[in-house]
């Protein structure tokens, strides 16, 4: 007997899915073992007796799966139209276009998408994209930092600012013989951070921590997946902050202290096996003491690798000093950030319905609201044939974005912006290669003519489900992983040579490596992050 559960969820069926479990996947040269890495799920979490990692196979349909029952849960909770058969043939396509590695989720979506754990706790784990802004430091203290924890533990690249700098004087924490008991999840060692933070932004209280219920290393993560890092990572972190701000007592705090902030939870966040945090850092053009910071060789080897630094442009100032400090590492990077909030393609002139932008993604393709997400999907031009085919690829790619503006996330804040701009940024990875199959006049047709369809998709789409259009649709992201799948060049970058070696950071206890030691792959420790591995794989 069906349930009601059973019949609202989306399923495909065995019959259709069983011919793909002998099918080639189009893997680049480092497609399979990217894959193993960084998006298979353990099968224990979903069939108690299985053993082992997903196939691609598998991952693909737990994805259209997760992704067409958003959609239904949507409809049927509005009482909309829902046509099964409809959605079948799209689901289906979907399915096939992924598996051939046409268009892809962001790696957080091929992690999180159809999981308990995005349907039970929150669905922020298949956002690639935030921005925080430190500007009400002085009232809201250490929620922002806790904030940017939990995202970077859940998956998300965030952007900061340092607006916050000289808006509170560091205080003393009233230590007490009190013991809090940080309990073994993503939230207990959040809230730890928050209550620390706190003590030296408003002088409150804080307890002594009792890390004993953490779960030791190596143990699985059976909700957002991995394994843990014992609670070594967060003691270091508790200390690394005491030893900053302790030295800081009766001074205002600065931009260097707010990037060293972060950056310090980003290298605890590496150290938690979770991730491979990804951070922005976003200041004033004349600070030079935070456009300095990556000058200290011995603090950018222990955390300030943390984040990418950029400061915020002004058409017409002196570029001179900046361009020297460029030369020495490659920092700072150049933002003006009032483009951004006033144009789109620069053909269509200034617009001003995004005029709430506060900053970016660490890789600063996505333009965001304060305390704002965003989902970056990739299609792959060069994998089609035609203008036609990338069009039905384009519109999959356009509903995966779309679905995931439905869900929300346990961040009442950001769930107010989400709701209001739907933003999403469907990207092309491979540009070049694309250039170079089909001809780079006629690729830019492609694309002016793909801007125009993506316009009509959302009026459709988003009548149908009865929400806000998009105010934001479209956007090139430097790819990372995900381009690795089908050996496309990411993004709009050139390829720059035909043999290089490519460097893969891996966990210590990844049991990937055990095997990839005896295939002969050289490795090595990550100075940089701790607990990591990196192997080098000739391509």
């Amino acid at each position: 007997m069906r349930t009601l559960e059973n019949i609202r969820r989306f399923r495909l069926s065995d019959t259709f899915i069983d011919p793909y479990k002998e099918a080639e996947v189009p893997w680049g040269p480092l497609g399979y073992v990217t894959f193993k890495r960084t998006y298979a799920r353990r099968l224990n979490e979903f069939d108690a007796d299985a053993t082992g990692t997903e196939e691609w196979w598998q991952t693909c349909r737990r994805v259209i799966e997760g992704m067409f029952n958003m959609q239904k849960q949507h409809v049927f909770l509005l009482g909309l139209e829902w046509n099964d058969n409809k959605a079948q043939r799209t689901a289906k396509d979907a399915y096939d276009r992924l598996f051939t590695l046409k268009w892809t989720p962001p790696g957080r979506g091929l992690w999180m998408m159809g999981t308990k754990f995005i349907e039970e706790r929150t669905a922020a784990g298949l956002f690639n994209c935030a921005f925080r802004s430190t500007r009400d430091l002085a009232t809201k203290g250490g929620y922002l930092f806790a904030w940017m924890m939990d995202a970077l533990m859940v998956g998300i690249g965030v952007g900061f600012d340092t607006e916050g700098e000289n808006s509170i004087t560091i205080k003393e924490p009233q230590f007490t013989n009190d013991t809090l008991v940080i309990d073994d999840s993503r939230e207990g060692w959040v809230d730890s951070v928050h209550t620390l933070l706190d003590g030296f932004f408003f002088g409150s209280r804080v307890p002594k921590f009792d890390y004993s219920a953490i779960r030791p290393e190596g143990a699985p993560i059976r909700g957002f997946g991995g394994t843990s890092s014992g609670a070594g990572p967060l003691i270091e972190l508790h200390n690394n902050l005491k030893e900053l701000y302790t030295a800081k007592v009766g001074e205002p705090i600065t931009s260097v202290d707010i990037v060293d902030t972060e950056n310090l939870i980003g290298r605890c966040v590496v150290a938690g096996n979770v991730r491979r945090s990804a951070a922005l850092a976003m200041g004033a053009h004349d600070d030079r003491q935070y456009l300095e910071m990556k000058n200290d060789q011995e603090k950018l080897y222990h955390h300030r690798w943390g984040s990418n630094n950029s400061f915020n442009a002004v058409v017409g100032m002196d570029y001179t000093w900046h361009a020297e400090q460029s030369q020495k590492n490659g920092e700072p990077g150049y933002i003006w950030l009032n483009n951004a909030r006033t144009r789109g393609r620069f053909k269509d002139g200034p617009r001003f319905d995004d005029i709430n932008v506060a900053g970016f993604n660490p890789c600063v393709e996505q333009q965001l609201e304060d305390a704002e997400l965003c989902c970056l999907v990739e299609t792959f031009p060069a994998k089609h044939d035609d203008y036609e085919d990338y069009l039905r690829t384009l519109k999959i790619a356009y509903l995966y974005g779309k679905t995931i503006t439905l869900s929300n996330t346990h961040w009442p804040e950001t769930n107010a912006k989400m709701l209001k701009n739907r933003r999403i940024g469907l990207s092309q990875s491979g540009v070049v290669q694309a250039f170079n199959k089909h001809g780079k006049r006629q690729m830019l047709d492609w694309c002016d003519n793909a801007y125009e369809y993506v316009q009509q998709l959302d009026q459709e789409y988003s009548n149908w489900l009865c929400i806000p259009k998009s105010i934001r649709m479209t956007s090139i992201k430097p790819s990372g992983t995900v381009s690795l799948l089908n050996g496309s060049t990411p993004g709009i970058h050139f390829p720059e040579d035909e043999y290089y070696i490519r460097r893969i950071r891996f966990s210590k206890d990844s049991e990937l490596l055990k095997t990839l030691s005896e295939a002969g792959y050289n490795m090595e420790d990550d100075e940089y992050s701790p607990n990591t591995v990196c192997v080098e794989f000739p391509v």
